[in-house]
């Protein structure tokens, strides 16, 4: 029997639609209908619906904001012309903790869809925070926890597509889920928990481990580079100098000199050949910044040597050091790693809360990874069983670059091996799911790295080609667009 609360919502939006259709084609940019908000939604509230001109690449199109119970915010963009017939949603970075429709780009960017012609949406996972590494939002909140570990994605999918279905009087032909960092992750929790929801998944640079990342492997960054008193260690000034070193080193282990590092387990580049022969100076290292560095270069390790978290910061990722992992010369303000693992482990990481005067310099490295393991459950995406993600006929699109200091790439690799493991070996996997690794390229691309103004690298186009046509891809290109005008590219082949 039809469900008669689903068919006045279907009505409603019909109507929404019509008015909306017929304000584009009049080119009206104020809203036609103030007084009309979609109401009792399935399991959701539209608190607002806007018809908005074409602007720049952008299409008209319908703007809708919602919440789905509790606290999940998400925005919708619907086109008014040139839909596309498929569904586009964009993940989110850190945290999250707000609406950011609008991000530029294309790492967890709305508008990357809406412009390709996409319904597209986003969401803030389910909180409002001040900033990606505010983590005051978790304090005694399991429901917001559970939302921005693995439930908003799923209820923003499926509200967003009763709202495409009921607008354009038909379902989205394809979805597609895009996502860096955090977005990574959730676009790994989908495949894993939520099979059905998506046709095909980007999942980049995935935060994939969240715990062991931003609590044991953060610590273990903080207090290498920390005295008894808590003060840094390495001169932030010195970053410049590593940076330079360890390219000369190894910029040419691939057989050309081109300023990337194409796998960095194969650079031998040594902190000790920057010591100090004399006194401290601006182009070596003391003996105190080179333990440093041997720390951030290695696995994390407990107390009786077994590793705890794998890989370290990737040889090539240090110009990039200064906003993730070192912090900026001249500033007072910790880097990023220290500002996310701080609030994680206040607020995130435990049960119960660590609370406030928690400090990650007095993480306990044989104690405190146990007490993870229930947010380990909550937040973590390392399952490799996708069966049900295959035999739907599900795409992963995994990658992540090579010189990357925070999402440091080693776990990602092991994870692939271990799906490669469950799933019937390399063959079987690579028919739906591949990974690419990016040489040179930083968290997500975020930089574009020494001497380059921008950087060029799209994946949707390849997944839509493998979902929709069943063209696998073997090769992805990167390009930079370089200061001086000149353009470098890279070919890579899947993993």
């Amino acid at each position: 029997m039809p469900d008669p609360n689903r068919a006045s919502f279907a009505a409603r939006v019909a109507a929404l639609a019509s008015l909306l259709l017929g304000a584009a084609a009049t080119h009206a940019t104020a809203d036609p209908f103030s007084a009309l908000i979609v109401a009792d939604v399935p399991g959701a509230k539209i608190t607002s619906a806007a018809a908005v001109a074409a602007a720049g690449d952008l299409p008209a199109h319908c703007r809708v904001q919602g919440t789905i119970p509790q606290t999940i915010h998400f925005e919708l963009r619907l086109p008014l012309t040139g839909w596309n017939g498929k569904f586009y949603m964009a993940g989110c970075g850190g945290f999250c903790g707000s609406l950011e429709a609008d991000r530029p780009g294309v790492v967890n960017a709305l508008n990357h869809g809406l412009r390709r012609g996409y319904a597209s949406a986003t969401s803030d996972s389910g909180h409002a925070g001040t900033s990606v590494t505010d983590g005051r939002w978790a304090l005694d909140n399991p429901g917001a926890e559970a939302d921005w570990g693995w439930r908003s994605v799923t209820e923003t999918a499926r509200v967003s597509r009763d709202l495409v279905r009921a607008f354009y009087q038909r379902p989205a032909a394809h979805s597609y889920f895009a996502g860096c960092s955090t977005g990574g992750r959730m676009g790994l929790m989908s495949a894993q928990r939520f099979p059905l929801d998506f046709d095909g998944i980007i999942a980049g640079a995935p935060a994939l481990d969240y715990t062991g990342l931003v609590a044991t492997q953060a610590a273990w960054y903080v207090q290498a580079n920390s005295d008894a008193a808590g003060k840094e260690l390495l001169d932030r000034a010195k970053v410049p100098l590593i940076a330079r070193s360890v390219m000369e080193a190894c910029d040419a282990d691939d057989g050309r000199r081109d300023g990337l590092i194409d796998d960095p387990r194969r650079c031998d580049w040594q902190p000790s050949r920057l010591r100090c022969t004399g006194p401290d100076g601006p182009d070596c290292l003391t003996a105190r910044e080179i333990g440093v560095l041997d720390h951030w270069y290695m696995p994390v390790t407990g107390g009786d040597g077994q590793v705890l978290y794998p890989g370290g910061a990737p040889k090539g990722s240090e110009p990039f050091w200064p906003v993730w992992l070192s912090g900026m010369p001249g500033s007072k303000q910790p880097a990023l790693m220290e500002r996310f693992a701080s609030d994680f482990l206040r607020y995130m990481a435990f049960v119960p809360d660590a609370g406030e005067a928690f400090d990650v310099r007095h993480y306990d490295f044989d104690r405190d990874p146990a007490r993870l393991a229930t947010m380990s459950r909550i937040y973590d995406a390392v399952d490799p069983d996708l069966s049900e993600f295959r035999e739907r006929g599900g795409k992963l699109l995994l990658f992540h670059g090579w010189a990357d200091p925070i999402v440091t790439p080693q776990r990602t690799l092991d994870y692939y091996d271990t799906v490669r493991a469950r799933m019937g070996g390399n063959e079987s996997t690579a028919q739906f799911a591949r990974l690419f690794m990016l040489p040179g390229v930083d968290h997500c691309g975020l930089q574009p790295g020494p001497g380059a103004k921008s950087l060029e690298f799209d994946p949707l186009p390849a997944l839509e080609a493998w979902v929709e046509s069943n063209e696998a891809p073997d090769v992805l290109q990167i390009r930079w667009q370089m200061n001086d005008g000149s353009v470098r590219s890279r070919d890579v082949k899947a993993h």
